[in-house]
């Protein structure tokens, strides 16, 4: 019990400490002009629980974060149980189980109970007075979630603790099971009315109807608000033995007892069986607003698939609820209240027409490559659509000599070709990849244009996460010359080449990727224009010299390795041949176990020798960033931006990135809300207990002056005699004899890995 206390208060006073180092930069969020709620007002924030999308919910930090993460008016949501001597506390789940340690604490415990006429096993808090209670801790009820807050062991909250720790903070109480409380002589109404004699209770809600109408009289006169709350449509209302679905479509009587409803988001937007979006709304905001009710949407988190139409952007789904031009809901019901704060206070109401080509550099990776396969012709138009400064070509070569945009030498990355006729042609080629692939000098441009189809990449599949399943083979792949057409007429400002594996290409297939490089642009004229600026980027530094050598174009030196500074030399030797270097994510705030540890002095070391630096790979799925981002790809962007300083940004999903750029917080200055402050970097590590701490991250190496030079590229000479040459291009067919490193595999080897290839595509696609 002492260590219990001991950890109890040892993470308060990190949090404390965590919370004034932010909040002295806070301030009010900026309210907007017009709204299409009942009211006229903007949207409100209820943080279901607190932060509970990163702290167990209910707990002490949960509430005290969400207040500083979020607009300083946010609503604090709790889910009252009431205990066996009849007090009321803040629990996410009815059964104990789910949300604490009870298990631990009194393992002979478990009970059986009718719950809404289902039989239900569990602990529940009408076994436990509130002394019994104080044993025990609050737990992450999430199991996808982090655990390791689990370990200050926050101890459970009655309503009164609630509102004294959060002083002057709204409370939306929310009665959940009150039948349920009456069949054990518990009187949760007599509790209700009795905590708002001590408490100012702004809402209450719940999903029973009775319960609403027995205390409707008492709360008519106040300023306390009664919500209805609805469950999913087929469930039924035990009250009047309808379902939800069925009490949705007489509000008129929903009005005679209550000021609002909360409904689950999809009750708004249907969503399809295979996670896309209806294609339109419903009218059931208007129908309340009719009814003069407001409407509360819940459901929302930013740590889950949602609708595939959202990028996975959650900032983008809660702005398609309040300014979509037709209707906004009066709020949000929140695990990460950060986000709708955002959405309501700066991304709301934007010009989303401006477009303008200063810092951050918007650069795509691969087109829009989180949306539709990478290098295709839809994840270019996307792309501009969706505001890139800068869209990107990485260049491979086919055996007939055609450079065309691909993400990968490898065909196995970004085609179907594992399922085609074409497995057999996997081979090993050490310099390339350590493991077989099956490459594209081995095919000619017509086998991949009519016999390929690419394949959307899925990074993160490893958690379950796919990309646009509709669209995963859709699109066409660009030559590096219809790429360079394409572009010259678009709101860009410019385009990037990216070149890699040139000397592989030069000694063993026989061709210049720079010699082709050059004369497509010289044939598309981009050697005579001055309207989009061209960047060629590299990770091999030989192939930077030349182009340095050979042209004006601007240069782009990228990192592949996560490194925590450069040394000067190695600084010394880029400047020679880069005009901005691009290194990952790791580089500027390395992690541990999804926890940022520091910021490093790689963006000051790069910037002060007059290179500009761009970071990569952003992403929006929440599974790709630490957890100090709070699943939030704008927290992301804009940690990276206004924390490191970057001067662009290089991502698989430009929509982002631009809706960032449009923002109405990025000129606040002093006025900046908390929710658009740049994270406290390392900041949600130290709120870690002792025992919980991750383990320690190895010291990422320094870029040495050997990691940088390169030697020269070789010169071309033709390695098949008998194919013919195109111009300008070198010769482009496989080699007649591989590498002695590099060989087909034998028929059976062919044969077991094709196999393999076969059952994990249909695994994971």
């Amino acid at each position: 019990m002492v260590i219990r206390s001991f950890w109890r208060a040892a993470s308060s006073l990190l949090v404390l400490f965590f919370l004034l180092r932010w909040s002295a930069v806070g301030a009010q969020k900026p309210g907007a002009t017009s709204w299409q709620t009942l009211s006229g007002d903007a949207p409100v924030v209820i943080a279901n629980g607190g932060f509970s999308g990163l702290f167990p919910g209910s707990s002490s930090d949960a509430f005290s974060f969400a207040l500083i993460a979020g607009s300083t008016d946010t609503i604090l949501w709790c889910d009252v149980r009431q205990t066996k001597d009849s007090l009321g506390v803040c629990l996410q789940n009815l059964k104990l189980d789910n949300c604490t340690d009870i298990q631990s604490i009194y393992p002979q415990g478990q009970k059986e109970y009718i719950v809404n006429g289902a039989l239900t096993q569990g602990w529940f808090s009408v076994d436990y007075t509130m002394k019994d209670l104080l044993k025990v801790s609050l737990t992450q009820g999430i199991y996808s979630r982090t655990d390791r807050f689990d370990f200050s062991m926050y101890p459970i909250l009655s309503v009164e603790q609630v509102q004294k720790q959060n002083n002057g903070s709204l409370l939306w109480l929310n009665v959940q099971n009150d039948i349920f409380y009456r069949q054990h002589n518990l009187s949760m109404r007599s509790y209700i009315l009795s905590v708002s004699k001590r408490v100012l209770v702004n809402y209450i809600s719940s999903p029973e109807v009775d319960f609403l109408r027995s205390i409707v009289a008492i709360f008519q006169k106040s300023k306390t608000k009664l919500v209805f709350r609805f469950l999913g449509k087929d469930i039924t209302e035990p009250s009047t033995n309808q379902t939800y679905g069925t009490l949705l479509k007489n509000l008129t009587f929903i009005k005679t007892f209550a000021t609002g409803i909360l409904v689950p988001k999809h009750y708004i937007w249907p969503v399809t069986s295979d996670l896309y979006l209806e294609s339109q709304a419903t009218s059931i905001v208007s129908d309340a607003h009719k009814e003069g009710l407001e409407i509360y949407a819940g459901d929302f988190v930013n740590d889950i698939v949602i609708p595939y139409n959202y990028s996975y952007d959650p900032l983008a789904e809660y702005i398609s609820f309040i300014d979509n031009g037709e209707f906004s809901v009066d709020g949000f019901l929140t695990d990460f209240p950060g986000t709708p704060s955002e959405a309501i206070g700066c991304f709301s109401h934007v010009n989303k027409s401006s477009l303008d080509h200063g810092k951050p550099v918007i650069l795509s990776h691969n087109g829009a490559s989180g949306d539709y396969p990478d290098c295709t012709d839809l994840a270019y138009n996307k792309a501009i659509k969706d505001g890139a400064d800068i869209i990107d070509c990485p260049v491979q070569v086919t055996q007939d000599g055609v450079l065309i945009c691909m993400s990968s030498i490898n065909l196995m990355d970004d085609t179907n070709v594992a399922q085609s006729i074409f497995r057999s042609r996997i081979s090993n080629i050490p310099e390339l990849q350590s493991t077989p692939g099956i490459f594209t000098f081995n095919f000619t441009l017509e086998e991949i244009q009519k016999n390929l189809k690419p394949s959307i990449s899925n990074p993160d599949v490893t958690f379950g996460i796919v990309r646009n399943p509709r669209h995963k083979t859709a699109g066409n792949f660009l030559t590096l010359s219809d790429f360079l057409s394409f572009a010259k007429d678009k709101a860009l400002s410019g385009i990037l080449i990216n070149i890699e594996n040139a000397a592989f290409l030069i000694e063993k297939v026989g061709i210049s990727v720079i010699d082709g490089v050059l004369s497509a642009l010289n044939d598309t004229g981009y050697n005579k224009q001055s309207a989009l600026e061209v960047t060629i980027q590299s990770s091999d530094s030989s192939v930077l010299v030349k182009m340095r050598q050979q042209t004006k174009y601007k240069l782009m030196y990228r990192i592949d390795e996560s490194i925590r500074d450069a040394a000067a030399s190695s600084i010394t030797d880029i400047k020679k041949f880069a005009d901005s270097v691009a290194v990952d994510k790791e580089s500027i705030y390395p992690d541990t176990h999804f926890f940022i540890i520091n910021e490093t002095n790689v963006i000051n070391s790069l910037q002060n020798a007059g290179l500009q630096v761009f970071v990569y790979v952003l992403r929006n799925e929440f599974a790709s960033q630490p957890l100090d981002f709070f699943s939030d790809p704008y927290v992301q962007i804009n940690s990276y931006v206004q924390g490191a300083s970057v001067d662009g940004i290089i991502t698989d999903y430009p929509a982002s990135a631009r809706a960032y750029k449009r923002n109405s917080c990025r000129n606040l200055g002093n006025n900046m809300p908390n929710y658009m402050q740049p994270v406290q970097v390392g900041g949600l590590k130290q709120l870690l207990v002792a025992p919980a701490q991750p383990p320690v991250l190895s010291p990422m190496p320094i870029l040495e002056d050997s990691d940088v030079v390169e030697p020269p590229l070789p010169s071309v000479s033709p390695v098949n005699p008998s194919t013919p040459t195109p111009p300008n291009q070198g010769n482009a067919s496989a080699p007649a004899t591989q590498h002695s490193n590099s060989s087909i595999l034998s028929p059976v080897s062919s044969m077991i890995i094709s196999v393999l290839v076969i059952i994990g595509s249909l695994l994971f696609f």
